[in-house]
């Protein structure tokens, strides 16, 4: 019967919500949790080894958030379908999980039962947004930013000086400075510290 089993990846950081999950996704007889990860970079690792059907990641993880990993899975591993389950339901996160290939989006206050329905829905090549995440993210409408003005404003975030960034985005100072005043006037931000946070809280970076 193992076979037929739906074979899962759950990524958290979080112990104890890692391990309740695990612990409850267990009472059900179509799904087995083959491997349990804390990071990102540990998702991929148990990934490449477990070659889950379903992974079932947290959004915001260390060493890469769950988006990213989808990114990197949706590269390697093309038959293992994603997840994300977050407590921060931006609407940038929905619009960047949904492009990266995310065949599933669920705020982690969903039932342990209900999750265990969308993991099925998703392993059977369907797609399942929460309602209330859709909306949100319909209404907020596309972010104002480039790419290049969002990786930029995402180097700031941790208060690195220009150089740093510049650096780190192999770019010259000057770029990294219009990029980031460019950044700052879209949001109607007075600084790029208040720019960080204003995209950070609607998704965007």
């Amino acid at each position: 019967m193992t076979q037929d089993r739906v074979r899962v990846l759950l990524a958290d950081d979080e112990h104890l919500i890692r391990g309740a999950l695990a612990a409850l996704l267990a009472l059900e007889d179509d799904l087995l949790v083959v491997a349990e990860a804390a990071s990102g970079a540990e998702a991929l690792s148990m990934a490449r080894s477990h070659r889950p059907d379903v992974a079932v990641l947290d959004l915001q993880m260390p060493g890469g958030d769950g988006v990213k990993v989808a990114t990197s899975l949706m590269a390697e591993l093309p038959g293992c379908r994603t997840m994300i389950v977050t407590s921060h339901g931006r609407p940038g996160h929905l619009k960047r999980a949904l492009a990266a290939g995310v065949r599933g989006f669920v705020p982690k206050t969903v039932s342990a039962q209900r999750l265990a329905e969308i993991i099925r829905t998703v392993h059977g090549g369907n797609r399942y947004v929460d309602p209330e995440l859709a909306a949100d993210a319909i209404s907020a409408g596309d972010s104002p930013l480039t790419a290049r003005e969002a990786e930029v404003l995402e180097l700031a975030g941790d208060g690195a000086p220009i150089a740093e960034i510049a650096e780190r985005a192999s770019l010259s100072p000057g770029t990294v400075r219009n990029y980031l005043s460019s950044a700052a006037a879209k949001l109607g931000a007075e600084n790029r510290h208040t720019a960080v946070r204003l995209a950070r809280e609607r998704g965007w970076v």
